[in-house]
């Protein structure tokens, strides 16, 4: 697909999606937004992150001269694009992307700092996106990061994303995890 077509093609997804995003439309949603009722809405799905083989969806961008002497590999940046699905198989349902940057920020503790977006491709969320932001101590079992917005229909989301590995092969560093989220937002 040439360039032109790939921006025809994009610009024609917001029409196809319903979601106006003009700036007197967002005027308009704000002014409204008093009479909008909050609303809270429970998602799960699963991460797919795939860093090795031919296909990965998770690239080291960046790493510190001191990275490969490191156990936590403190410094190392990726970039990602990575699968969400409806179940843990990797054939299952896409319903979206976790688009955005990891890095290893611990010195003793191994754990990644969080900047993405789920981008939600299908389904009545299709369109929309969560952004979240925290801390994951990728060895515990359980992590909390912060939703601290969205656009779509989670314009002002806020809330909780708890994620869990539900599968990870160590040599290849490749990662499937649990995400359970819970979101506040208006409709």
């Amino acid at each position: 697909m040439g360039k032109l077509a790939t921006i025809l093609f994009l610009c024609s997804m917001v029409i196809v999606q319903g979601i106006d995003e003009g700036p007197k439309a967002v005027e308009h949603w704000f002014k409204n937004l008093s009479q909008k009722k909050e609303k809270v809405t429970k998602l799960h799905f699963f991460f797919h992150d795939t860093i090795s083989g031919k296909n990965p969806t998770a690239i080291q961008v960046a790493q510190a001269n001191t990275t490969s002497q490191s156990p936590t590999l403190f410094g190392s940046v990726f970039v990602m694009d990575d699968p969400l699905t409806v179940g843990p198989e990797p054939n299952s349902t896409i319903i979206g992307r976790a688009q955005g940057i990891y890095a290893s920020s611990g010195l003793e503790e191994f754990g990644l700092h969080m900047t993405l977006n789920y981008v939600f491709t299908s389904g009545k969320f299709n369109g929309s996106t969560l952004s979240i932001l925290g801390w994951n101590p990728i060895l515990h079992t359980y992590r909390e990061m912060a939703i601290v917005g969205g656009f779509g229909i989670f314009r002002l989301a806020r809330g909780i994303a708890t994620a869990k590995t539900y599968w990870f092969n160590a040599t290849a560093g490749d990662a499937i995890v649990e995400y359970h989220v819970i979101v506040h937002h208006y409709e």
